[in-house]
């Protein structure tokens, strides 16, 4: 199942940008917020080697709610956050990057709450990411 992601970067740039800076690949994996109920969305990136100075694999880019200023932070704190994930009109799974991120589609289904709660109308699909891929946990 394809998973839609409603990303705030160029993710095809950062990726290039950061994988020729850093010497590794890198590549998007999510958007979310990183501290629970911040309503602040990072863009979640992953590198398979960790950072050699920071010792993280995942890192977030986000913009200063204040500053506008491109921030980055440690964002390895994904693979503790479930996703809950429904089908939009296309049939493409989505999930809510933040608490107050409600997202609505034609076929009736919703969801909100991005990590903190899961509010929704339909059959929710749960999903973890593991090194730098998501993985169903309904079963």
């Amino acid at each position: 199942m394809k998973i839609k992601h409603n990303n705030i970067l160029d993710i095809d740039k950062v990726s290039a940008l950061y994988s020729e800076r850093e010497g590794v690949d890198i590549k998007y994996i999510c958007t979310t917020e990183l501290s629970e109920g911040s309503d602040i969305p990072a863009d979640v990136f992953y590198r398979e080697k960790p950072h050699p100075e920071f010792g993280n694999r995942y890192f977030g880019l986000y913009t200063h709610p204040y500053s506008e200023a491109l921030m980055i932070a440690n964002a390895d704190r994904v693979e503790d956050m479930y996703f809950a994930m429904v089908l939009d009109d296309n049939n493409e799974l989505q999930y809510s990057r933040y608490r107050h991120d409600y997202r609505h589609f034609d076929n009736g289904n919703m969801i909100d709450g991005g990590r903190l709660y899961v509010r929704t109308n339909c059959h929710v699909r749960n999903y973890k990411i593991v090194n730098g891929e998501f993985v169903s946990y309904d079963e």
